[in-house]
C-alpha cells in the first residue's frame, strides 16, 4: 500500500529518533529533518536486498578473491612499503579491514596509540564516534571498509608529512583499486588532500561531492571533518556539518540502488 505524506513524515521522524538514540542524542543536529520527506533508505539493507538477486556461491568467490589480494597486498607493503619498513615510531602496521566488497570506504590519515597497539583501524576514541556514524547510516561496521592514508603510526601522532604520504599512499590506491567502492568518505584534510589531489583544506572541501580516478575506476568522494576533530570540537554546528555530509553518501548510495 502507498504510503502518504503523514506516513513517509512519521518514517522521517522515527529515523531521525534512531538516529539520535544511535549516536547518543548529542551527535546528529536535533531538529533538522532529513532533505526530503522521506527517510535516507538504508544502504546496508538496499545492498542485501540486491544481491539475493544474484549467485551466492559468485559473490563468495569474488569476495574471497578481493579479500585474498588484500591479504596479497598487506603483505607486500610490510615487506616493501620505503616509510614504514624504515619508520620507527610504531609497533605494528595497521593496513585496514572490512568488507572486501564493501560499497563505501571511510579513508583516515594515520593510526593512532590504540591501533599501533591492535593493529586495527579507528578503535580508539575516535573510531568509538565513528562506529556511531556508520551505525547512524544503517550500516554495519562489518559492511565497510576503513583504512588510513598511512599505514604506521606518526611519532606523536604527527599529522602525516608529504614525504611520508608519497612512499605510502600508493598501497591505500591499490586496496581502493581492488575494493571499488561506489563511494568514499575522505575523514579529514590528509585524507581529502590525497585522495582529492588538492592542496585545499578540509573547510572548502567538505559537504560538496568530489571525484577521485584510480586508474579506471573514478569514484565519487565526500570529504568530511575527522572524528578526531569532532572529538575536540563538539559543537551543534560541527555535527551538523559532518551528518548533513553523512546524508548525503546515504543518499548517492541508495539512488545506485535504483
Amino acid at each position: 500500500m502507498k504510503e502518504t505524506g503523514g506516513g513517509n513524515r512519521l518514517r522521517a521522524a522515527r529515523q531521525m529518533v534512531r538516529t539520535n538514540l544511535l549516536l547518543g542524542v548529542d551527535f546528529a543536529p536535533l531538529g533538522k529533518p532529513p532533505a526530503s520527506n522521506e527517510a535516507p533508505a538504508a544502504p546496508g539493507l538496499a545492498a542485501t536486498s540486491r544481491q539475493d538477486t544474484g549467485s551466492t556461491g559468485r559473490r563468495a568467490r569474488t569476495a574471497s578473491h578481493k579479500q585474498k589480494m588484500l591479504d596479497e597486498l598487506r603483505e607486500r607493503h610490510d615487506r616493501e612499503c620505503p616509510h614504514c619498513t624504515t619508520a620507527t615510531a610504531h609497533t605494528q602496521t595497521v593496513f585496514g579491514e572490512g568488507n572486501p566488497e564493501a560499497r563505501l570506504v571511510f579513508v583516515g590519515e594515520a593510526p593512532g596509540a590504540e591501533e599501533d597497539r591492535t593493529g586495527r583501524p579507528f578503535v580508539g576514541r575516535a573510531g568509538e564516534l565513528l562506529n556511531k556514524m556508520i551505525a547512524a547510516m544503517g550500516l554495519q561496521r562489518e559492511e565497510v571498509y576503513i583504512a588510513n592514508v598511512l599505514k604506521s603510526r606518526p611519532p606523536d601522532n604527527a599529522t602525516p608529512t608529504p614525504a611520508e604520504v608519497m612512499k605510502c599512499a600508493p598501497y591505500l590506491t591499490e586496496q581502493l583499486k581492488i575494493i571499488a567502492p561506489q563511494v568514499i568518505v575522505a575523514l579529514g584534510a590528509p585524507a581529502a588532500k590525497f585522495l582529492l589531489d588538492t592542496t585545499q583544506g578540509i573547510t572548502s572541501l567538505r559537504g560538496s561531492w568530489h571525484s577521485c580516478r584510480l586508474g579506471d575506476l573514478e569514484i565519487p568522494v565526500m570529504p568530511t571533518s575527522h572524528p578526531a576533530y569532532l572529538l575536540r570540537k563538539y559543537t551543534p554546528e560541527e555535527r551538523g556539518k559532518v551528518w548533513s555530509d553523512l546524508q548525503a553518501v546515504m543518499k548517492r548510495l541508495a539512488e545506485a540502488d535504483r
